[in-house]
């Protein structure tokens, strides 16, 4: 697979089970309205035990992907990511990344980091894009890491040129000030629920995300 043989996309919509249990919301229904409304790419974030019925939801919104020309990638888990034929996207405690790619092949592959150091020993790794976060506080993880800040985004960009994506506390509001310190790509986990949850809702919200980084 020539992963990014196109622009990496801009918009990283995160589809984390955990936030959709809590809202009451099919992650199917989620995922689809998310590729309606202009996902090119969607992550599939599970931190519980992976279960049949997870592995179920994972296979049929990376049918989704498929059907939309979208990219699919699992969080953490390059056992799932290689029977669904999927990138994998790994983290700190993770898999290490030379590791995930003896598993996933040339399916894309992601890597988190977390300060300048993770950053630049992550450009040295078989990955074919590297994250860095959080850069505002984020809710979205039980323990994250110190926030940084939008002013060393420049800096922290110059440490690679791979394809860098920004994760943490990004909003509508802030998102054209992470993308102009030089930014590929924004992650987005909680900026994806409106109030009023539905497909119609959650689709609106992404075709949204997409016309404010366009901007």
């Amino acid at each position: 697979m020539d992963t990014l043989s196109r622009r990496f996309p801009v918009v990283y919509p995160i589809v984390d089970m955990a936030s959709l249990a809590a809202r009451g919301m099919e992650a199917q229904d989620f995922a689809e309205a998310l590729l309606e409304g202009g996902a090119e790419i969607l992550q599939f974030r599970h931190k519980g035990d992976f279960d049949a019925a997870t592995f179920d939801a994972a296979r049929r919104i990376a049918a989704l992907c498929l059907q939309a020309q979208a990219l699919f990638v699992m969080n953490d888990r390059a056992d799932v990511a290689r029977l669904l034929g999927a990138g994998v996207h790994v983290g700190q405690e993770d898999l290490a990344p030379a590791d995930a790619r003896a598993v996933v092949g040339d399916q894309i592959l992601g890597f988190s980091t977390h300060n300048e150091g993770q950053l630049a020993a992550g450009d040295s790794e078989p990955v074919d894009y590297l994250a860095i976060g959080p850069v505002f506080g984020t809710v979205s993880k039980a323990n994250p890491d110190p926030a940084f800040g939008l002013a060393r985004l420049p800096a922290l960009r110059r440490l690679t040129r791979r394809p860098l994506v920004a994760i943490g506390g990004i909003t509508l509001q802030n998102v054209p000030s992470v993308l102009a310190a030089g930014i590929d790509s924004v992650a987005i986990i909680s900026g994806l629920f409106p109030p009023d949850l539905s497909p119609d809702s959650v689709r609106a919200r992404m075709e949204e995300w997409i016309q404010q980084t366009r901007q």
